[in-house]
């Protein structure tokens, strides 16, 4: 669901913490708060309480009544670019809180890569990656979207993520199917 037209209404089963949008500020949404979800991509949600919108980690869903996320799997003999692959795969799961396309397809993330880690079982994946704005409130929030996504990739144990600005984002980064969905083709 990605547009108001589909909103499911839920009441909050427990306290959660919600993200207030585009400010990045943490609310605190009360248990038996009426919420209506807006957008529910890659294990987040979007939801607005009280006329204002909240970004609600996967690991909450159970507060908005819904299973949390599976976990990603590898074989466990995977090479470095099944890694980096499913890093890749990862990233697809990191949604803008506000518009309803992933941050590869948004043209968000500039380069990934997976480097030998600390021991020769452990890889540190590096990104480097921008925000749609640098004044963005939810900058903070999606870089440690990246982080916490990232390291579910069994072997990531460690995640570098470069905030950038150089260049600067612009719409024309998006790929065609992100533009299609934005309404810009």
């Amino acid at each position: 669901m990605s547009t108001s037209h589909d909103q499911e209404t839920v009441t909050l089963t427990r306290d959660v913490i919600g993200v207030l949008i585009p400010q990045g500020t943490k609310v605190e949404l009360p248990e038996a708060a009426v919420a209506h979800i807006t957008q529910a991509l890659g294990g987040s949600y979007t939801v607005q309480v009280q006329g204002h919108l909240f970004r609600i980690d996967g690991a909450d869903a159970d507060a908005l009544g819904k299973a949390k996320a599976k976990g990603i799997e590898i074989p466990e003999n995977a090479t470095d670019k099944e890694i980096e692959l499913a890093v890749w795969a990862q990233l697809k799961t990191v949604f803008d809180p506000e518009i309803p396309i992933d941050i590869v397809n948004l043209g968000l993330v500039y380069d990934c890569h997976v480097l030998p880690g600390a021991t020769d079982a452990e890889r540190k994946a590096s990104i480097r990656m921008t925000l749609t704005a640098p004044g963005c409130g939810m900058g903070d929030i999606l870089v440690e979207d990246v982080k916490t996504k990232v390291k579910q990739v069994p072997k990531v144990n460690e995640v570098d993520v470069e905030l950038t600005f150089d260049p600067p984002w612009t719409r024309e980064m998006m790929s065609e199917e992100a533009q299609l969905t934005a309404g810009f083709m």
